[in-house]
């Protein structure tokens, strides 16, 4: 009878657990919480372009202050909503301020595919370069190159530039020379470089009517050796021709010793510095030397006037707190500000559509002025203008004014 007793206790006792395991209880079961999986946002689409500088070398002063003046008008490009809506995208190579390595940062930038690339500055460094993007169709847009020979010399169908060419300072020169410094016995010294014996030749053959009318003379046109550090022998020769105008046709590194070297031996002529001289560096190497020199060049930042280079200026010292250091940092934003008007126009960075849409495009704005470029790829109605180291060592605009 208790075995019997034992068996139903045990049965009734596993109904009720069976009972309440099936929701016959007060336990209410928990629920498995569903989890909403996270969609990651598409990736922004870029259009990337090259940007081959002197971060390292001779000029990397110039560099960086391209690679600087790009990324603030990238900033702006973009923040405006891109081109194509997609983001501009600057991917910076070093070309080391010399031709071999010039090659070698253009065969990087071929090597990634890029299709549009700004480049470079100094004519005998950008010269390699624009050679290997033309022949792989690559557009490319120099901003401190100004050797005539870059552009007429050979067909580039890829190349551009945003600076004018060194004919057209010559020519100035010429005319300030002779015109406004009434000039008698002129001195001009180069470099042998592409750039300085450019600007030097063409100075000659500018002043040439002069000196046939018997109203002017070239009394000095010889070559200084590039990165020499004491000068005292060619100012030595200059002081014993005595020339009334001192024309300088090369970069600011050896203008800034040679200015300072010749004030200090006593020579007060008549200084002309062209267009890659009138930079900070020059100014902190020569010292009180540059008070009462001229230099000519292109539209200086600080006299830039246009709406687009208010803009500009604003958003630079806004970040670094000062302006540009040259005029060639400009135009290198400036190579960005035309690839990406060109590749806006013509819907497409395909390099022979975007090439084809630079020598056309007539309505494209820069920071430097209008945006418009000859067959040839020349920038076009590039002004120039003559200005002064004033007594208190700040650039003023001398002539025209």
């Amino acid at each position: 009878m208790r075995k019997v007793f034992v068996s139903l206790f045990v049965a009734i006792l596993s109904l009720m657990l069976l009972l309440t395991g099936c929701g016959g209880g007060t336990t209410t079961p928990t629920a498995t919480p569903t989890t909403t999986p996270t969609i990651p946002p598409p990736p922004v689409e870029k259009i990337v372009i090259g940007l081959q500088a002197p971060i390292t070398g001779d000029f990397s002063a110039e560099g960086q202050w391209a690679k600087q003046c790009v990324e603030v008008a990238q900033d702006l490009i973009n923040k405006a909503g891109g081109v194509l809506g997609k983001q501009i995208e600057i991917v910076v190579v070093d070309d080391g301020s010399n031709a071999k390595d010039s090659a070698t940062a253009a065969q990087k930038m071929i090597s990634q595919g890029l299709k549009e690339v700004i480049a470079s500055y100094g004519s005998s460094v950008t010269r390699p370069a624009a050679d290997l993007y033309d022949k792989n169709k690559v557009v490319s847009v120099g901003y401190g190159c100004t050797a005539v020979s870059l552009t007429m010399e050979t067909q580039r169908p890829y190349f551009f530039r945003t600076a004018g060419r060194d004919d057209t300072q010559s020519e100035f020169f010429a005319k300030f020379a002779v015109e406004k410094l009434g000039a008698k016995k002129i001195a001009i010294m180069h470099d042998n470089q592409d750039y300085g014996k450019g600007v030097a030749d063409d100075a000659k053959k500018f002043l040439q009517p002069s000196i046939d009318a018997g109203t002017t003379e070239i009394v000095y046109f010889d070559a200084i050796t590039k990165g020499q550090s004491d000068y005292s022998a060619a100012i030595t020769k200059l002081k014993e021709i005595a020339p009334d105008l001192w024309f300088f046709t090369a970069y600011y590194n050896e203008a800034a010793l040679l200015i300072k070297q010749a004030r200090e031996m006593g020579f007060d002529v008549t200084f002309v510095g062209n267009n890659s001289v009138p930079t900070p560096d020059f100014e902190k190497v020569a010292g009180d030397a540059i008070k009462g020199t001229y230099m000519l060049n292109e539209p200086m930042p600080q006299f830039l006037t246009f709406p687009e280079s208010k803009t500009f200026m604003d958003a630079y010292k806004a970040k670094y707190n000062e302006l540009p250091g040259s005029i060639w940092a400009v135009y290198a934003a400036d190579a960005l500000n035309a690839l990406c008007a060109a590749i806006k126009t013509a819907g497409t960075t395909d390099p022979d559509k975007v090439a084809a849409t630079m020598r056309t495009m007539t309505d494209a704005k820069g920071i430097t002025g209008p945006l418009m470029f000859t067959d040839r790829g020349d920038r076009k109605n590039i002004p120039y203008y003559a200005y002064l180291y004033n007594n208190d060592g700040k650039l003023e605009l001398f002539w025209p004014k």
